[in-house]
């Protein structure tokens, strides 16, 4: 939200709280819908502090119809501001949860900026791209008319996208501190996030969802360097993760491990982890784990000739020995009693 210190000398509101700015921003005419967009997506995300002298430009920015963004349009995945003729002298301490992408479409006469690492003391050239990680405070301040656009990147679909499609560890997935970016793929890609926001057709979410997963994989490549999944361009599984997955179902057949579970072991949505694994393995996941279960209980019935089918079944994870039986039957050949039988056989 956006805090009004208590001691404002331009007689507009002398309230430090949300409602003295809601005050302000009605007087100068602006709707509660524009002041909420405002709020939201102003700068880099949630301000936090904002001097009391600062606000002209934003009221400039919406008086004139210059503040675009597409909250309230049902885009997933990201969203987008863009501020355009926007002046004065602003200055912000931010921070934000999302990744945030910048690009700088015409700079400001007088620009500094600091976050993570970066500093910078001059405006930067157009075209050029910043990117805020997620959890970052950031103090900017500028002078002078100036065009941005922004992109908030949900940070839980970065990492998706690096598991799923570079089979990085998510864990270990950061998106670095970048200021003064020149990469023409990810300059497309947010051009078109920016060609999305101003044709608002229909199907703009789908459209939004596409372009936050480009926008994901052209990132991760240019921080990380990686182009294709090296062990897994053929459609199977890299031998590491198919021994983790392995040794999960192992550990979990008495508790029946899901497919989601397996999958969130190799880092994979549910789809390619099914089809990766069967590829791998010539198994769809689930028969794989019954084959397991069938295997197992073929271990206990030669080592524990007391137990009985009943025990056996749940203790391999069959919910009751019906289903035991079948399974058994279907890959060994022989009933469970009849195998059994024959282990007794000196």
């Amino acid at each position: 939200m956006i805090s009004l210190p208590a001691n404002r000398t331009d007689g507009q509101a002398n309230s430090g709280d949300s409602a003295g700015l809601i005050m302000v921003m009605q007087q100068k005419e602006n709707s509660l819908k524009e002041l909420e967009a405002l709020q939201k997506t102003v700068l880099f995300g949630e301000i936090k502090e904002l001097h009391p002298l600062d606000l002209n430009g934003y009221y400039s920015a919406l008086r004139q119809k210059s503040f675009t963004t597409s909250y309230g349009m049902g885009w997933k995945g990201l969203q987008a501001v863009r501020v355009e003729n926007s002046g004065g002298e602003t200055g912000a301490v931010i921070t934000r949860s999302t990744h945030v992408l910048g690009l700088i479409v015409r700079p400001p006469e007088k620009m500094e900026r600091r976050y993570e690492g970066v500093k910078r003391d001059m405006p930067p050239p157009a075209g050029s791209i910043s990117v805020v990680p997620a959890g970052s405070s950031v103090l900017s301040r500028w002078q002078g008319s100036r065009d941005w656009f922004f992109i908030y990147l949900e940070p839980s679909l970065v990492t998706r996208v690096a598991a799923e499609s570079f089979e990085l560890d998510p864990s270990r997935t950061v998106v670095p501190p970048l200021d003064g970016l020149n990469v023409t793929e990810l300059r497309s890609a947010m051009l078109a996030v920016d060609a999305e926001l101003r044709a608002g057709g229909g199907g703009g979410p789908l459209m939004a969802e596409s372009l936050a997963t480009i926008l994901a994989v052209h990132l991760i490549r240019h921080t990380t360097g990686a182009r294709r999944l090296p062990a897994s361009a053929d459609g199977v599984l890299p031998r590491r993760k198919l021994r983790t997955v392995m040794e999960y179902i192992m550990e979990n057949l008495e508790g029946s491990p899901t497919l989601e579970q397996m999958a969130a072991v190799a880092h994979l949505s549910p789809y390619h982890f099914a089809r990766r694994f069967k590829a791998t393995t010539g198994l769809p996941p689930y028969q794989y784990v019954i084959a397991r279960r069938v295997e197992r209980a073929q271990h206990l019935l030669r080592k524990d000739q007391e137990l009985s089918l009943v025990e056996v079944a749940l203790r391999v994870g069959f919910s009751d020995q019906s289903k035991f039986s079948f399974h058994f039957k279907r890959i060994v050949g022989v009933t469970p009693r009849q195998f059994l039988l024959s282990a007794r056989i000196p």
